[in-house]
């Protein structure tokens, strides 16, 4: 039987500021970058890979915090996390000294996920079977037990999250032949980065569309009149029938937000996406209640599954965007995807970056077959960037996430790349 003996992390960098690939009205000049892990068995065919998507600087300190915990995995027999993983992934998150620099937020709360991430991917590989697929065959008692109920038993306790998933059991095998055969509906943020040139964004805009999209979104708040000239520019573009939505990225201050947003004018727009700071559930309960009818969507950088509780509990957003790489792992996410289903709110993850495509579609796809079924409204992002360093990168056919049949959880590089765009001894650096 396999068993960790070993990790290594990469500090990997992507120049994408070079083409202001990514930017947006808070981050002008971003280098996407993957804080990457490899946990190492003592079976030369096996490793299991994380990740932590950021900007560029700082990735070094976040390899730095994935290696604390990576030394929890040493020592684990595979077969063993595969029956303990709600343990393994509660022992990360609870350990006493390294609470104190948290709790359960930032550099850390995010390497303890990379871990998890790595340790999901190295059970998926053992079962044969890629990580949307092995949720889905888990029991609901089974999953039940890989979440972490402290700080959201007064939103969801485990009866009612076991109550959630018997509901869903039925239709299982349903779910899981339409989404081999259908995909899930993707929406697209390639036309939409703000360093982008109207006339690139028209193009790419126009584009999507002919590709099957019926949602793109703009980012914004770089100033009013530069938006409203865009939307409109992208409305003529799009024309009346695609969904249009708007991406902030916390840069207003909640009066702020609400001022702006209601000056837009009339774009018909879907949701307006991280329009304050993330952890402001108040603020985003005032911004939501001020725009109505425009909704708003959050979740890409909110830190854990008490804020999410928070903000499903006061009516904060309209739509869940969680993260592959923001809370502890998959565990905490199927903790908020089981808690958006309590509430009735659709799960549309946050992507792009780099591996956050090909990684929280399994998350998306779990959903729709083992929780949540068929909503008018789930959507995931789709970014077309970096796709091409993967070893399954995403397959979007008909703007549709169709699901990945090799084993694993997504985040697996190929070597050359990861060789590549290391910083800053990597070719792609030296040369540049």
């Amino acid at each position: 039987m396999p068993k960790v003996v070993g990790f290594k992390t990469t500090d990997v960098r992507f120049p994408t500021s070079r083409g202001l690939d990514g930017s947006d009205a808070m981050n002008k000049d971003p280098d996407y970058s993957a804080a990457y892990l490899e946990l190492i068995t003592d079976d030369p065919k096996l490793s299991g890979y994380g990740l932590v998507f950021t900007c560029g600087r700082g990735n070094d300190l976040q390899c730095d915090a994935i290696e604390i915990f990576a030394a929890y995995a040493v020592g684990r027999d595979v077969d063993d996390l595969a029956k303990t993983m709600g343990e393994f992934a509660r022992s990360l998150v609870r350990d006493s000294q390294m609470r104190w620099l948290g709790p359960e937020k930032g550099l850390i709360h995010m390497a303890a996920g990379a871990v998890v991430n790595a340790a999901w991917d190295l059970v998926s590989k053992r079962s044969g079977k890629p990580l949307w697929k092995y949720l889905s065959d888990l029991s609901p008692e089974e999953i039940v037990e890989l979440v972490d109920f402290r700080y959201i038993s007064d939103a969801l306790t485990p009866t009612e999250a076991l109550a959630i998933l018997n509901k869903a059991k039925t239709n299982r095998a349903k779910n899981e032949a339409s989404l081999i055969t259908d995909g899930l509906p993707a929406y697209t943020t390639t036309p939409g980065w703000l360093g982008y040139s109207d006339e690139k964004m028209v193009t790419l805009a126009k584009q999507a569309v002919a590709d099957g999209f019926t949602l793109i979104k703009l980012k914004c708040g770089g100033s009013k009149e530069d938006d409203r000239r865009r939307l409109k520019l992208a409305r003529d573009a799009i024309g009346p029938d695609i969904r249009l939505a708007i991406d902030a990225n916390q840069v207003w201050d909640v009066p702020e937000a609400i001022e702006w947003i209601n000056s837009l004018g009339d774009v018909n727009l879907h949701w307006v996406e991280e329009p304050t700071n993330p952890d402001d559930v108040v603020g985003h309960a005032a911004i939501a209640k001020a725009i109505a009818p425009v909704r708003v969507a959050t979740g890409e950088h909110v830190a854990n599954r008490i804020i999410f509780k928070q903000m499903l509990q006061s009516k904060s957003l309209s739509f869940v965007q969680i993260d592959a790489s923001r809370v502890a792992g998959i565990n905490e996410n199927i903790a908020i995807i089981l808690m958006a289903a309590k509430f009735g709110i659709p799960v549309c993850p946050h992507a792009g970056g780099v591996g956050l495509c090909e990684m929280v579609q399994h998350l998306a796809m779990f959903d729709y077959v083992a929780v949540s079924g068929e909503q008018p409204d789930r959507v995931v992002e789709f970014v077309d960037h970096l796709h091409e360093h993967f070893v399954v990168p995403t397959d979007i056919r008909r703007a549709r996430y169709m699901p990945p049949s090799k084993a694993g959880a997504g985040a697996e590089m190929f070597a050359q790349s990861v060789s590549d765009f290391t910083f800053p001894t990597g070719k792609q650096w030296l040369n540049n």
